[in-house]
């Protein structure tokens, strides 16, 4: 019988931190100009319409403060940022033809056992470009598109043309018009009228040049009465200097039509994340976020439901994680602008060591969104008296005919209830271990069960120095 593993020391810790040597085929310098963006849009051979893009969004950012509330960001110096690490090799649907550290990274990190057990398609991002993509026959017949934006900006134009960018505008923060500048990589998904896709498309994002940024663009069309299911994952090695995330994700939920955004953030801790994600969503549709944040220095994040259609349905599950020298500030935003619409919010936070977690939303109920129904939970464990967690709740509701609900509750672990577990003869690492795991079910049975058990493994890790 093999032996069930409770302590820390038992989970192999290396897997994310371990940093290949530079396998770079090309890279741009430091900082951020006119000129490094035009060199990553003439490398990229843009059509004229997204170098123009690009150039605006420049000039946007140039314009737009740093954010004024959250946590500070005054560790970022984007003249020390190098904004397109191109690795040294092509995109290709061979395992065994991506260069040997490359591959031995994403096998460590599960990736092909995972696609070969429960996925039906898998994109992989190394630095700034999709370096392995491949999808079942079955979905090629069924008419679904799936494979990374460089190559939907040429083969399928007039459709990224009509979404790209329309959804999260540069003008929407600094950090989305930074994304709108140097954006690379990242998935492009089509899913036809009617086509339910049985199981789930993954892509994996992976950072290791130190100093880097990464900023793929995420763009996922449902088109009426589909169904998918999307799982993204993240990782990097941690460095002694800041790397930035400022990715996008933009998802079309056409009538009648659901989509699960799964996502298990992972980040080395001298991380910035700052992405941003958002979901339009028409009449009798659904989209449903799952959100594991773990690693990165700060983060700020807040997934975006428009309910743009009647009867159309958001829900939001997320858990955060935050430890010594951590900044999770996450959340969701819901907007109500249909009669019948309907939102759920689900938020859970964990601290430890002085970690700092802020749950952030806004619910906003339109005068047209008549009968509409919202309720917001957000519940936050704290490990120690020096940790800190914040709630900040925005209700915005403008009509008189709307459900609205808001419970909040922040605590520390319960002594009585390590007491008892200790009674019925675990120890005190296995009592704080399973309480913590029975905070976060909720969002781990969400998942498949490969990445249930990711979540639960990187919870083991982070509970280190907690838990014995």
């Amino acid at each position: 019988m093999e032996k069930k593993k409770t302590k820390i020391e038992e989970f192999e810790r290396n897997i994310y931190d371990i940093y290949d040597s530079d396998n770079i085929g090309y890279q741009v310098k430091q900082g951020l100009t006119e000129d490094i963006v035009a060199e990553i849009s003439k490398n990229k051979k843009d059509p004229a319409w997204m170098r123009d893009l690009r150039m605006k969004s420049l000039k946007i950012y140039n314009e737009t403060e740093l954010p004024n509330w959250g946590p500070s960001l005054h560790e970022l110096n984007m003249d020390n940022i190098v904004t397109y690490v191109r690795p040294g090799t092509s995109m290709t649907d061979d395992w065994k033809e991506l260069p040997d550290d490359i591959r031995t990274t994403f096998e460590r990190l599960g990736i092909p056992e995972a696609e070969w057990k429960s996925l039906s398609g898998v994109g992989a991002q190394y630095d700034s470009e999709v370096v392995y993509h491949s999808m079942r026959e079955q979905l090629l017949e069924q008419g679904v598109i799936y494979t990374d934006m460089e190559t939907a900006l040429r083969e399928y134009e007039d459709i990224v043309k009509e979404y790209f960018m329309k959804l999260l505008p540069a003008t929407e923060h600094k950090f989305m018009a930074l994304h709108g500048a140097v954006w690379s990589g990242g998935s492009f998904v089509y899913v036809p009228e009617g086509v339910k896709v049985s199981m789930p498309l993954q892509s994996y994002f992976r950072l290791n040049a130190p100093g880097a940024g990464q900023f793929e663009h995420t763009l996922i069309i449902c088109e009426k009465n589909s169904s998918l299911h999307f799982i993204e994952g993240c990782s990097a090695p941690r460095h002694n200097t800041i790397n930035l995330h400022a990715g996008g994700v933009e998802l079309y939920i056409k009538e009648g039509a659901t989509l699960r955004y799964s996502t298990i953030e992972n980040w080395s801790k001298n991380m910035l994340n700052l992405n941003t994600k958002r979901a339009l969503v028409e009449k009798d549709g659904k989209i449903e976020w799952v959100s594991g944040t773990f690693g990165s220095h700060i983060t700020m994040l807040y997934p975006m439901s428009i309910l743009k259609g009647e009867n159309a349905k958001s829900e939001y599950t997320g858990v955060s994680f935050a430890s010594s020298n951590q900044y999770l500030d996450t959340g969701s935003k819901v907007v109500h602008a249909a009669p019948n619409t309907s939102s759920t919010v689900s938020s859970k936070s964990i601290s430890k060591n002085g970690g700092n977690t802020t749950y952030r939303s806004s619910v906003t109920i339109m005068p047209q969104a008549k009968n509409s129904k919202c309720s917001v939970i957000c519940e936050s464990l704290m490990m120690d008296d020096i940790s800190r967690s914040d709630t900040i709740p925005v209700m915005d509701v403008r009509n008189d005919k709307a459900d609205i609900g808001h419970e909040a509750k922040i605590g520390r672990i319960s002594e009585k209830s390590i007491y008892y577990l200790m009674t019925r003869g675990l120890s005190e690492e296995e009592a704080k271990a399973l309480i913590v795991r029975g905070f976060v079910e909720p969002v781990t049975k969400e998942l498949p069960l490969e990445y249930a058990v990711e979540m639960n493994r990187l919870i083991g890790l982070e509970l280190e120095g907690s838990i014995g």
